[in-house]
C-alpha cells in the first residue's frame, strides 16, 4: 500500500498554528498586565447605556442603542 505523502499540508497546518499562537501573544502583550480590560469595556458601555436610559437616548452617541431599545422584547419605549 502506497504511503500518503502530506508533508506540505502540515507545513502549512504547522504555520497557521504559529501564525494563530503569534496572534495572542500579540494581543496579550497589548492588554498587559490589564487583566480586567474586557471588564472596563462592558462597565463603560454599560454606564453610557444607563446615561443615555436617562436622558431618554436624546444624545448622538445614544443612536448605538436605537435599535436595540425600540423593539417589543426589551420594555423600554422611548416616546418620540
Amino acid at each position: 500500500m502506497k504511503e500518503p505523502h502530506n508533508y506540505k499540508q502540515v507545513g502549512y497546518a504547522m504555520i497557521v498554528v504559529a501564525a494563530t499562537l503569534s496572534m495572542i501573544a500579540v494581543l496579550a502583550l497589548m492588554i498587559g498586565e490589564d487583566v480586567l480590560y474586557s471588564d472596563k469595556i462592558q462597565r463603560g458601555k454599560t454606564a453610557l447605556f444607563e446615561q443615555c436610559k436617562e436622558i431618554d437616548f436624546r444624545h448622538e452617541k445614544c443612536d448605538i442603542f436605537m435599535d436595540r431599545v425600540e423593539n417589543p422584547t426589551s420594555g423600554i419605549n422611548v416616546g418620540e
